[in-house]
């Protein structure tokens, strides 16, 4: 701590991006200079077979990031076979406990039209994102829905030395920084609810979570792994929020399609090449949608309940991950179930006619034959 009772803190941006339905990761490598994750050293009591989503990694540019306000800054983007991507952005700087919601968003320059590190992280962005086009299976220009943020504060140094003693001194003000909200306007039970849960795997580490933010105290600043868990729920919960958006859509589409079936003056029905082709569209997106939900939950499945899996659903029930897993789930079975209907309807139409023509041909045939045994008669 210095004489102004500043410590030293690293603050983590971690930002989730779903850019299309996949993402060539072959064809990445041959268009920008990304290497395969080496993942992180196993430690505490994280087993060995622990395995992650294997991204592509890009170290972005930070040279003309030179404000005096930062000890150390960095970013790099991950790049997921799924259309996903995560962008890190980590900065290490000087800051009282209660200053830290202002240092989240500094200047990255000592000039007045510097970027903010908010700005830095969309501009870097949307050059990965600009790169990235041909690889891109679905491409798409992307909306506010499409991003997930999260922040981690990281107070490399624990005045008095004792983590839960310190949270408990400070435990409006820890809870406002997880929050967003100001100080002194909480409520002591959300005050309680939002501290209710840390984790500790040392005597000198503690770590709280919430819904976009955690505090990390660790003097000896061995917490990637944790902020690893972290990105990669964010990543599961984007995907998942990506794959709910997508049934949206087409669930809208065969509301549409069945009103124009059913509900519409001028009833209109599907041609065989029209279904076929929208059954096999069905089917391609509930096989993507399928594969994504299994990847992601191998993921926590052999996390299963050690230190980091304990952390890893934590963040995952604040996001309601298993909610948006069920919405999908369920979303995929009723857009499944809608066109099996429409197609049992359109065979069933196809027999009734057919029966109708033999039914037709059966009376008109005798009929004929009698005519003309009548006109030979004559």
């Amino acid at each position: 701590m210095n004489e102004h009772g500043e410590i030293p803190v690293e603050i983590v941006h971690l930002y989730a991006y779903d850019i299309g339905r996949s993402i060539d990761l072959k064809k990445v490598a041959s268009l920008i200079p990304a290497h395969h994750d080496i993942g992180f050293a196993k430690r505490r009591d994280t087993p060995v077979s622990l395995t992650l989503p294997k991204p592509l990694v890009l170290s972005l540019n930070t040279d003309e990031c030179d404000s005096k306000c930062f000890d150390k800054f960095s970013a790099q983007a991950k790049i997921y076979d799924d259309g996903a991507i995560t962008l890190i952005v980590r900065y290490k700087t000087m800051s009282t406990f209660e200053a830290l919601p202002e240092k989240a968003n500094m200047l990255v320059r000592d000039i007045s039209s510097a970027a903010s590190v908010e700005q830095f992280a969309a501009s870097s962005f949307n050059m990965v994102h600009e790169a990235l086009k041909e690889a891109v299976s679905g491409f798409k220009e992307l909306t506010p829905n499409d991003l997930e943020t999260y922040t981690a504060f990281c107070l490399l140094e624990c005045p008095g030395g004792d983590p839960v003693a310190f949270i408990r001194q400070h435990k409006e003000v820890a809870a406002s920084l997880l929050s967003g909200e100001p100080v002194g306007t909480l409520h002591p039970s959300q005050i309680e609810a939002i501290l209710s849960k840390p984790f500790s795997y040392r005597k000198d580490d503690i770590a709280i979570f919430d819904l976009e933010r955690c505090l990390i105290i660790d003097p000896s600043a061995d917490y990637d792994d944790v902020i690893m868990m972290a990105e990669h729920a964010n990543y599961r919960l984007i995907e998942l929020r990506e794959l709910d958006r997508l049934l949206d859509q087409w669930l809208t589409e065969a509301e549409q399609d069945i009103r124009r079936l059913y509900l519409s003056q001028k009833r209109k029905r599907f041609s065989d090449r029209v279904l076929r082709l929208k059954l096999a569209q069905i089917q391609s997106l509930r096989f993507d949608a399928l594969f994504t939900l299994e990847n992601l939950d191998n993921s926590s499945k052999i996390i299963g309940d050690y230190f980091l899996g304990a952390i890893y659903h934590r963040l995952c029930e604040l996001f309601n991950t298993d909610e948006w897993k069920v919405s999908v789930e369920r979303r995929l079975e009723a857009l499944q179930n809608i066109y099996e209907l429409l197609k049992n309807d359109t065979t069933e139409q196809r027999m009734i006619t057919l029966e109708l023509v033999f039914i037709a041909v059966c009376i008109i045939f005798p009929i004929l034959q009698i005519l003309q045994v009548m006109l030979m008669q004559q």
